[in-house]
């Protein structure tokens, strides 16, 4: 069994700008995964940079606001809310309000940093 808490995963600045915690990947940890789980936020008016994946992925709104772009398309999102983000998709997510924006990513194939273009 593997059970990993949000504290012990090391918080890094990705290349989109946001705060991101990885809770599980394949290639960190002894887990048989064709995607990776990673936690991300955003401080209040903080916009993350404009980026494509290679791959697609899934964000999962635990709390906070915020406007998520695809392709130049924008939507309000709050908790609850699951966004998909097709492969190649242009996007980025702004944090609106004065509450934090915490949200989970899902990347299929899991992530890695050769599959990340940041745009700006």
């Amino acid at each position: 069994m593997l059970v990993r808490s949000l504290k012990e995963c090391p918080e890094f600045i990705a290349g989109d700008k946001t705060k991101i915690r990885e809770l599980l990947h394949p290639d960190k940890a002894d887990v048989k995964l064709d995607y990776s789980l990673a936690h991300a936020t955003l401080e209040p008016g903080e916009i993350s940079a404009l980026h494509t994946l290679n791959t697609s992925e899934v964000y999962y709104v635990l709390s906070g606001r915020g406007r998520m772009e695809i392709e130049g398309e924008f939507r309000d999102v709050a908790a609850g809310d699951t966004v998909y983000i097709p492969p190649l998709g242009r996007q980025r997510i702004e944090a609106l309000g004065e509450e934090k924006l915490a949200f989970l990513c899902i990347v299929c194939p899991a992530w890695r940093a050769e599959d990340e273009d940041v745009l700006e």
